[in-house]
């Protein structure tokens, strides 16, 4: 019933949202003289920050149209559907290049499906744009999915990243961004278990929780302790109608937005009172930040509830795939099987959702990849967010993401290339 209310005291607040938007828009319209003024610039932005904490947050668009190929060229960028199922569609971001341009490397970007859309990634998107062919996973939110689509969980995700590899065919390369990297990881080593030829020729893992027995964070700490049934006593709900998802039994976003919160609680509440400020001061580049972040941080969507239980289940709780005891449809994930994936793994020294020494275990599982084909980097300053988005990870990491793809990728000559390993202060 829990969701029910959830859904109710929306409803229930509409016309109160409708009466702040009415509010503000009455005091900062500039025909309004109080709208110059410190009481009604007040006034508009309390109605704002109101309307706004109060709010559904839909999904965000990309909106990413142009990328730049060097410093005079600048090129379209379209979205294209290249592959769909009910719980995953999958986005190639399509540059219009010049014809005689040499082919970029393909590279299949695995978002997170850990409560936010696939647009929490569009700065890792747009980052990498210029080096290669993107495409990116669009996870559809569980509550609106049907019932009649079935179940999804752990196992059909690892299917969902196989066959999208089968998709995009030889020399692709992936990237599993946070929680994907379990997967990512078993579907390479299932792929090259079978012999697979379309199995990655490079993964690289981001701040993923491949070992979290590693200096556990709270997150960590919180599911060992709990166990997997309190997860399913307290996380698990039903779609609630009227909703296309009805019935479904799934790990609602809200919930996972309020755990995050809750981790950080004085920072949004600062940066809330900062955003008040911003709007009384009219000041429209500070308020256009706090608008732009939140509109994405408070956009959430659903898990299914097999999905989310077997996923705690496996990495938080059971540590699965590092004791060599992860199953794929019944049979075990042998990470000692991959051989020709090159591995690259990146972490961050602030990382408060997956500590530090969590996705370099990665390196120990793959015990049979080539030295030379092996790298790890640990970006300094940075949080779990800095990994794939931001200043830092623009100019210190993504250089390093290219020049690994470029040394790995596979090519149709008798006598390729020495790859060359990525190389930092703080690499090993």
């Amino acid at each position: 019933m829990f969701y029910q209310f959830y859904e109710m005291s929306h409803a229930a607040l509409q016309p109160a949202r409708a009466y702040a938007d009415a509010v503000k828009l009455f005091y900062s319209n500039p025909l309004n003289p109080f709208s110059h003024l410190p009481f009604g610039r007040s006034v508009a932005a309390a109605a704002e920050l109101f309307e706004r904490t109060t709010r559904r947050y839909g999904k965000p668009a990309f909106g990413l149209t142009k990328t730049a190929l060097d410093f005079h060229t600048s090129v379209d960028v379209t979205e294209k559907i290249v592959w769909s199922r009910p719980f995953c569609q999958l986005i190639h971001f399509k540059r219009d290049l010049p014809a005689a341009r040499r082919a970029d490397p393909k590279l299949l970007i695995v978002a997170p499906m850990s409560g936010h859309y696939a647009t929490l990634l569009r700065g890792t998107v747009e980052a990498m744009l210029p080096h290669a062919e993107v495409y990116i996973t669009d996870w559809t939110d569980a509550r609106m999915v049907p019932l009649t689509e079935g179940r999804f969980d752990l196992d059909d995700y690892i299917d969902y990243v196989i066959d999208m590899l089968h998709t995009l065919g030889p020399d692709t390369h992936v990237m599993g961004v946070c929680q994907p990297s379990v997967p990512v990881l078993a579907a390479a080593a299932i792929m090259e278990e079978r012999g697979d030829r379309f199995a990655p020729a490079s993964m690289t893992l981001m701040g993923g929780p491949i070992d979290t027995r590693r200096n556990p964070t709270a997150v960590n700490k919180l599911a060992e302790e709990k166990g997997i049934d309190w997860f399913r006593d307290n996380a698990i709900m039903q779609v609630p109608w009227p909703e296309p998802g009805f019935m479904r039994e799934v790990y609602p976003g809200f919930l996972q937005l309020s755990g995050f919160m809750s981790m950080n609680l004085d920072r949004h509440i600062t940066a809330h009172k900062e955003f008040f400020v911003h709007l009384v001061k009219d000041d429209g580049d500070g308020a256009d930040k706090h608008r732009d972040f939140y509109d994405e941080y408070l956009a959430v969507m659903d898990l299914t509830a097999e999905f989310y239980l077997q996923t705690v289940d496996t990495v938080f709780v059971k540590h699965l795939l590092p004791k060599g005891e992860m199953k794929h449809r019944g049979a075990l994930v042998d990470c000692s099987a991959i051989r020709k994936t090159a591995l690259l793994t990146i972490e961050g020294e602030n990382d408060d959702i997956s500590g530090l020494g969590q996705t370099q275990a990665a390196h120990d599982l793959c015990n049979n990849i080539p030295a030379e084909k092996k790298a790890h980097y640990m970006q300094p300053k940075v949080g779990h967010y800095g990994v794939f988005n931001g200043s830092r990870f623009r100019s210190e990491i993504v250089p390093r993401i290219v020049d690994f793809i470029a040394s790995n990728r596979q090519r149709e000559t008798t006598a390729p290339s020495k790859p060359r390993l990525v190389r930092s202060r703080k690499a090993s």
